[in-house]
């Protein structure tokens, strides 16, 4: 039997549907999330009904083959993290679906009650579990929004989905788009709002495992000055021979502004940090290759570049052959300076507010002595 707060929960999910979705107004106050309200009025501006039977679509094996063939690369990354997964919470009556960006199924892990058709019909790989086809659920929301929700029962737009619950976490990959997204969902289960965070930390795994299979020749690992590093935690950045970013996670992207709006390739990652590229070939030679290196914002990461296994220290070799030695970073800092009062067009407060120092500071570093 539900608990009096389960009950309480499941009185403030009908009060907010009986709101919005039959008398077009706002929920009560904190009865529902604000971005299930959003989704609930995306899906009745696309003509859909509370009321109306779900159609799970029909599919036929040429077009599960074709699903299959076409999010292979997707399913061979993600695969050991679901495995994971799976074990995680196979004592819970909840089960793991992978879909594309579109929201289509591509794979599926955990214990799945094949003979229980709201199961079956929800975990073949090629059904479309978009919001456009079944409404709000954590799939169709997750796509939506682009950031992890939990939602239970009532919560999904029909009422034939209102036995679900289900927490979903969308996947970005390399490049910074949406590649799709990772769902945990359960039957007639207990709510277990937890699973958001279990489902963001995989998804988290399957977006660093998704960058770390772009071609590339070194992987540089970048975290702030005075938290460890070697987690998932960690800001990934991919090179290739030439110091072009192959693949960026979406920690990186966070850390690193210059990143935040690139789609693809064309970034070098001299245009990222204010070091020349050839030191972090070079310091993956040393025992500890950790090193501080500024952004061009004038703050500072910590960064662990790490040599591709497939590739051998003559690259590295080659790249110091070919090129001047890195310059001392009180170099370096002096130039960020120098840049940053160039950009100001000589006026050094400006300059030291844009940097976050004293006005003084900017003249001791540059050698200058501060005007009277």
């Amino acid at each position: 039997m539900p608990s009096p707060t389960s009950l309480a929960r499941l009185t403030r999910i009908e009060q907010a549907r009986q709101a919005v979705l039959h008398e077009r107004h706002a929920p009560p106050s904190g009865a529902i999330a604000p971005w299930i309200e959003r989704s609930w009025q995306r899906c009745m501006a696309m003509g859909l009904q509370p009321g109306h039977r779900v159609e799970f679509d029909a599919l036929t094996n040429e077009q599960m083959r074709r699903t299959a063939r076409d999010n292979a690369a997707l399913v061979q990354t993600a695969r050991p993290v679901l495995d994971t997964l799976g074990r995680a919470i196979v004592n819970t009556r909840y089960f793991a679906i992978l879909t594309n960006a579109q929201g289509v199924v591509v794979d599926v892990s955990g214990a799945i009650d094949r003979s229980d058709p709201r199961a079956n019909l929800i975990t073949r790989v090629g059904v479309d579990l978009s919001e456009s086809s079944v409404g709000t659920t954590a799939i169709g929301a997750a796509l939506g929004e682009l950031q992890p929700v939990w939602l239970h029962r009532g919560e999904h737009f029909f009422a034939d989905t209102s036995v679900y619950s289900c927490a979903g976490a969308p996947l970005f990959g390399p490049d910074g788009q949406c590649a799709g997204m990772l769902d945990l969902t359960g039957i007639d289960a207990v709510e277990r709002p937890e699973l958001k965070h279990l489902v963001t930390q995989s998804a988290s795994k399957i977006e660093n495992a998704l960058v770390l299979a772009q071609p590339h020749a070194l992987t540089v690992r970048l975290n702030w000055p005075g938290n460890p590093m070697g987690s998932d935690a960690d800001g990934l950045l991919c090179l290739d021979a030439d110091g072009w970013i192959t693949g960026a996670n979406r920690i990186a992207r966070e850390m690193v502004p210059n990143l935040g709006g690139t789609v693809g390739l064309g970034v070098h990652v001299s245009e990222v940090f204010g070091i020349a590229y050839q030191a972090l070939f070079d310091a993956v030679r040393r025992n500890d290759p950790r090193l501080e290196i500024p952004l061009w914002t004038g703050l500072r990461l910590q960064a662990q570049p790490i040599a591709r296994a497939c590739e051998t220290e003559p690259i590295a070799l080659e790249r110091r052959a070919l090129t001047p030695p890195a310059q001392p970073l009180k170099d370096i800092e002096s130039a960020l300076i120098r840049k940053a009062v160039t950009d100001a067009k000589g006026n050094v407060m400006e300059a030291a507010r844009a940097l976050g120092i004293s006005r003084a500071t900017v003249y001791r570093k540059l050698g200058q002595k501060k005007p009277s």
